[in-house]
């Protein structure tokens, strides 16, 4: 039988999750879906791709929640990563680039409601924390994490070498981390 669970602390859900405890990945979901569906969203653009994406996401959160390191990052980012890496594979798939050659464009209009309209860094507690960021660290986080964009995409879109993007996005995540931590 399963123990309840309320609300537990990270290191204890990562543990109940590590364990397979099937309560605790439904706090994961009901705590963290959310969000993360506002990202998809706001990348992929399309509902049903986004909701495709989420249970994707769910699943391989699960399949590889026993490489999750704390030292490395909190859950969060740890989902994130997941989350916008499949966005970011699915754009770039055979399949999606064909169905936008074929779709009607009248598909891709987006009419929110009340649960998703305005799904920015708000929505996930990070408006604050990021508005601290220096101007040219919160636009890259903005590209690379919430519009999906790649380093090199980051590069060739804004005539900055490749390194310097990296220098960059590295120092943003970890003042972010500072300033999540703190």
């Amino acid at each position: 039988m399963s123990k309840a669970i309320v609300r537990p602390d990270e290191e204890t859900l990562v543990s109940l999750l590590q364990q397979g405890e099937a309560q605790a990945f439904n706090t994961l979901y009901d705590n963290y879906s959310p969000a993360l569906y506002g990202i998809l969203l706001k990348i992929v653009k399309v509902e049903e791709e986004a909701e495709d994406l989420l249970q994707e996401a769910f699943l391989k959160i699960q399949a590889n929640i026993y490489r999750y390191d704390r030292s490395r990052g909190t859950l969060f980012t740890f989902m994130l990563n997941i989350t916008r890496n499949l966005a970011i594979d699915r754009l770039r798939s055979a399949g999606h680039i064909n169905r936008q050659k074929t779709d009607n464009s009248d598909s891709y209009v987006h009419i929110p409601d009340s649960q998703t309209s305005d799904l920015q860094h708000e929505y996930i507690g990070l408006a604050e924390t990021v508005e601290k960021l220096k101007p040219e660290q919160r636009r890259l986080i903005d590209l690379a994490y919430f519009q999906g964009y790649t380093q090199t995409e980051i590069s060739e879109e804004y005539d900055i070498p490749l390194g310097t993007v990296k220098t960059r996005m590295r120092a943003a995540i970890q003042t972010l981390r500072k300033l999540l931590t703190n």
